[in-house]
């Protein structure tokens, strides 16, 4: 290969080509085998620490182009740093140069990812002899377009990428790693641009087991057809392709060690074991979150999922996030068993009003009561701050003689001297109270000493992570059930004062005693 090669082919420029050139140029443009020629023959690299290189694959990295390359849609799960976005490069620009008139999307969760990859196959281009390369006629950061009218965009993943694009090939670079609403909504739009023949290559890390991208890999291998028959491609036609860090050559148990005391284990399974373990610091650890498995409820009533019946011999704790009910944030109600501390169910809906909110837990707190016949087994309570206030005069205009059982409200605070503060029922929640309950729900259910199972509790802890000083839904998300879990949290640090059993059940070995205050049921 000669050494003096223009940065950038002129457009539409005339050669004499070489027969042995020609010959080179048809194996790179056979669209079978040539991607594999072109990269072999064709593709440099520039190294972090060896500079400018041939591109000389590992096995499997071949594999990887080969997914790429005779699927139509391929989604690759891959440990960090295996190649993938050079084996990607490489073939985006084949693609770009031999197939005339196509529109390359680079969709990255990043903008500097999105323009890594474009340097990198920036870089390549600039390699390649004039007469195996295409002519630019434009070249830039973000974007080349060819004289065959190909072309590659590079963006960063919103809901609106590629909007209005007729796509030939997308390329989404750690999908896993795009908000989740983001990531749901550009699939919803960019999947119909794909409709008329466009080719789709998903490739990340994982995430979380609750997202778009493990949503595509999950069933990418579902790979059986009714009858049972297996099929080369998942049910929802993607080719699932996987490699991990032992595949790479300089890898071995003693680099598996070392990285593993570099970042932690939970880091190590989730960048290089490829489990889905969330990325963010979630409340709950991530590694404990992975293994946590709901079930279907056993019954429902209404918007009412039931995982367990009440019994006799049993105290049940409501607890009500209310909301108002217009469409935008969601009431939740949680109902857990003591002393199991086993959730027993669960509703949330964003357009019951407050007053039915109040009519719906007087019915859940019915149906208790006609199991356990015993209104001393039930308490319920509500968050009264803000829409709270509401809550608690719609509660007032019910009849709290109403509903059976006690209304449980956080004990009431004593003033300097004689003077009582204004005093409310129910919970406030401050920053204070809410980290409170945060460590304590988070030992409890870290210890197995709650027992949760809601699928879509366990969905909503997975996106609760940690939000300057305090803990909220990830921007997109939901985390009402997780608020009226908490709720029942405080609930029941309210009632282990005056239960030696769910006191002893709820304390950590290492906890220290704490004196107990007063608490007021209504």
């Amino acid at each position: 290969m000669t050494t003096d090669i223009a940065l950038v082919k002129t457009p539409h420029k005339t050669l004499n080509y070489t027969h042995k050139q020609l010959q080179e140029f048809a194996k790179c443009a056979d669209p079978i085998n040539g991607p594999y020629y072109f990269m072999e023959n064709f593709f440099y690299i520039q190294h972090p620490t060896r500079g400018r290189l041939k591109y000389e694959p590992y096995d499997y990295q071949d594999r990887l182009a080969h997914s790429f390359h005779e699927n139509r849609f391929s989604v690759n799960l891959l440990s960090r740093q295996l190649g993938k976005t050079t084996t990607a490069a490489g073939y985006l620009l084949w693609y770009a140069m031999m197939v005339p008139d196509s529109t390359i999307l680079i969709a990255a969760h990043k903008y500097s990812g999105a323009q890594e990859i474009m340097q990198r196959i920036r870089y390549a281009y600039e390699s390649i002899p004039d007469h195996i390369r295409a002519g630019a006629i434009t070249y830039n950061k973000g974007s080349l377009e060819f004289d065959n009218g190909s072309r590659i965009i590079s963006a960063t993943t919103t809901e609106n990428t590629g909007r209005g694009l007729a796509i030939s090939l997308l390329y989404a670079d750690e999908f896993a790693f795009v908000r989740n609403t983001i990531a749901k909504e550009f699939w919803t739009s960019i999947s119909p641009t794909l409709s008329t023949g466009g080719k789709a290559i998903i490739t990340s890390t994982p995430n979380s087991d609750e997202d778009q991208f493990w949503d595509i890999w999950t069933n990418a291998n579902k790979c059986f057809d009714e009858f049972g028959n297996e099929t080369l491609v998942g049910r929802n036609g993607f080719k699932a392709f996987k490699a991990l860090w032992p595949e790479h050559p300089d890898r071995d148990e003693k680099w598996a060690s070392d990285e593993r005391g570099r970042i932690g284990d939970e880091r190590f399974r989730r960048e290089h074991d490829c489990e889905p373990i969330v990325f963010e610091e979630t409340l709950i650890n991530g590694i404990y979150l992975s293994n946590m498995v709901g079930r279907e409820p056993i019954e429902k009533q209404g918007q009412v999922r039931w995982y367990k019946r009440p019994k006799k011999g049993g105290t049940y704790l409501l607890g009500l996030d209310p909301s108002l009910g217009t469409g935008g944030d969601f009431a939740a109600i949680q109902v857990f068993e003591l002393p199991t501390m086993e959730q027993v169910a669960e509703w949330q809906h964003n357009k019951t009003p407050i007053q039915a909110q109040v009519r719906l837990l007087k019915d859940i707190v019915d149906y208790i009561f006609e199991a356990t016949q015993n209104t001393k087994d039930i308490y319920y309570s509500v968050e009264n701050n803000a829409i709270g206030e509401a809550t608690l005069v719609a509660i007032n205009e019910f009849g709290e003689e109403n509903i059976k059982g006690y209304f449980l409200s956080e004990p009431k605070r004593v003033g300097m001297g004689t003077s009582t503060r204004s005093y409310r029922k129910g919970f406030t929640t401050t920053n204070k109270t809410k980290l409170s309950a945060c460590a304590k729900f988070k030992q409890l259910i870290e210890t197995n000493k709650v027992t949760v199972n809601s699928k879509n509790l366990i969905s909503e802890l997975k996106t609760f992570v940690a939000d300057g000083n305090s803990y909220n839904a990830r921007i997109g998300d939901t985390d009402d059930l997780v608020s009226a879990a908490l709720l029942i949290t405080r609930m029941m640090q309210t009632m282990q004062s005056y239960d030696s059993g769910l006191d002893s059940q709820m304390r950590g070995i290492d906890e220290p005693m704490v004196m107990p205050l007063p608490f007021v049921m209504g």
